[in-house]
């Protein structure tokens, strides 16, 4: 127990496992956070990433880290849903903005409960520190080391063969939102197209812009836009079916009865899904869920479930994404951290009839003020991915201060760099489009600094076309991103060239290329 002391009312002690394993517990709590803490200096501009093993002495509960620094709020590190009889992994972490002491302790609401506590770790990183452990991550989960034989049709070896490499797509989904003015603007569509494969329309398939009228449905703009991206080979993520936030009703739907919404609502997700069935790789069926609860409050517990069911129905191919904002960017919300998170998609993925769902993680990431947590960002990502389902981060931005690009090129770099994270979408773009938050180029399209970050990284997660030579033996070997590529065989005897497709994928380790 050394280090260690009682935070609050209540008191501590050591406890011995059966197979010998000491740990401590806090007990005769009073307050939530009557607990245990130790004092740590914490140095500004440094990453802490923070783990521990706990377990309770009944039932189940939340059991929350807290890094308690003077004269600022309290920060919640992480939380971890503790048992009795087996011990759990509080992951998380919290970024130090300026050096200060902090007290470590922890939390849990119901008072009766014991917090027993091991194996804490706190591991302090710099920023470059972070940066090179995603590189490190990058290669391991983007990148397959690919070894290549070139050979003629009898198996005998090319000897010396000049083989040209090019990419040709990323297997990788890395996008950006798009909105009616690229409609009207060339300077926009080909900005975008000569750029993204994915998409998200940021407002022209919510309810309230097919249907602003009461059986006015309005699809013009969509179909449009639809068409666009169709014509230009980019791929579609349907945002959104229905929206819980009272505020983002149509107007004529919020005073509606029980009977009356629950018709409407039948109707919007039966038109819109039948739509675009077949045509998007995803469906944000239900919309800040674990936020607000506009359905639910109307239409009883389930309807959110109900409708994941029926856009399933119509749809059964694509993704259905429950979305939510604060997940990884905002460590204290407790209503939407990974706990929260996995309860409610658990509930929408018991209902019956909905076990068969192609479901996926949503995860908004619109970023405030100030150094993101990364530590943080990674724990909830490391706990979500335990459900096995795909995480997107859907509608990533951060809000216009001085080190605005900088953060963006932190929070894509810790998505791409995780193994779960299966695709990126940006809300971001032209000035001209009113992209205000996060604005990639200015009135003229030239670039922001947050378009160059975005540039930048366009073309450093991708293989750049290579020119190489076999040895004697007809081998060669590259270390390339996940994707599609042209590969072009020079026979160093006819001088005539053959040009073959590939795909290179996490299990490529070697491709056999007949010349």
């Amino acid at each position: 127990m050394e280090g260690w002391a009682v935070y609050g009312q209540g008191a501590m002690k050591e406890q011995m496992s059966r197979n010998g394993n000491r740990f401590i517990v806090a007990y005769n709590r009073t307050q939530s956070l009557d607990s245990i803490s130790q004092k740590v200096q914490l140095g500004g501009g440094l990453i802490y990433s923070f783990s521990a093993w706990i377990q309770i002495n009944k039932g189940s509960e939340r059991v929350a880290v807290v890094f308690k620094i003077p004269h600022t709020e309290r920060v919640i590190g992480g939380r971890v849903l503790a048992r009795n009889g087996c011990w759990s992994l509080l992951k998380g972490g919290i970024f130090a903005n300026f050096t200060s002491h902090a007290d470590i302790l922890f939390e849990s609401n119901d008072t009766s409960t014991e917090i027993w506590v091991d194996s804490v770790s706190l591991q302090q990183f710099t920023l470059e520190q972070w940066r090179a452990q995603q590189d490190k991550k990058i290669d391991k989960e983007r990148k397959s080391k690919v070894r290549f034989k070139v050979t003629y049709g009898n198996g005998t070896a090319v000897d010396s063969a000049t083989v040209s490499i090019k990419q040709t797509r990323s297997e990788f989904p890395f996008g950006c939102g798009m909105n009616f003015h690229i409609i009207d603007s060339t300077d926009y569509q080909n900005w975008f197209a000569s750029r993204f494969k994915y998409t998200t329309f940021t407002n022209q398939m919510k309810w309230y812009s097919n249907e602003p009228k009461q059986g006015q449905e309005n699809y013009t703009v969509a179909d449009t836009m639809v068409k666009f991206a169709q014509q230009n080979g980019i791929s579609i993520r349907g945002h959104n079916i229905l929206w819980d936030d009272p505020k983002y009703q149509p107007e004529w739907v919020k005073n509606l009865t029980s009977d009356e919404l629950r018709k409407a609502a039948a109707k919007r997700v039966d038109s819109v899904v039948s739509r675009y069935a077949g045509q998007l790789i995803a469906w944000d069926v239900m919309n800040e869920n674990l936020h607000f609860s506009f359905f639910e409050d109307k239409l009883g517990k389930n309807a959110s479930s109900r409708y994941f069911k029926r856009a399933y129905e119509l749809d059964p191919k694509t993704t259905m994404f429950l979305n939510e904002f604060n997940t990884i960017e905002y460590s204290n919300d407790e209503d939407v951290d990974p706990i929260s998170y996995m309860k409610k998609l658990s509930v929408i993925l018991s209902n019956p009839g909905n076990q068969g769902i192609l479901a996926g993680i949503g995860l908004e990431g619109h970023f405030g003020v100030g150094q993101p947590n990364l530590a943080y960002m990674r724990s909830v990502l490391d706990i979500l991915s335990s459900t096995g389902l795909p995480i997107w981060l859907t509608e990533v931005d951060v809000v216009k201060e001085p080190n605005q690009a900088e953060y963006l090129e932190q929070i894509l770099r810790e998505g791409y760099c995780h193994h779960a994270v299966e695709g990126i979408i940006m809300f971001a773009g032209p000035a001209t489009a009113g992209f205000n938050a996060t604005t990639l180029v200015d009135k003229d399209f030239k670039n922001t600094p947050s378009g160059d970050v975005v540039d930048k990284l366009i073309d450093e997660w991708r293989t750049k076309p290579t020119e190489t030579k076999a040895d004697g033996e007809g081998y060669f070997e590259m270390s390339l991103f996940h994707g599609d590529y042209n590969i072009t065989i020079k026979n160093p005897v006819t001088n005539c060239s053959t040009t073959l497709s590939y795909r290179v994928t996490k299990g490529t380790t070697c491709i056999h290329i007949i010349a």
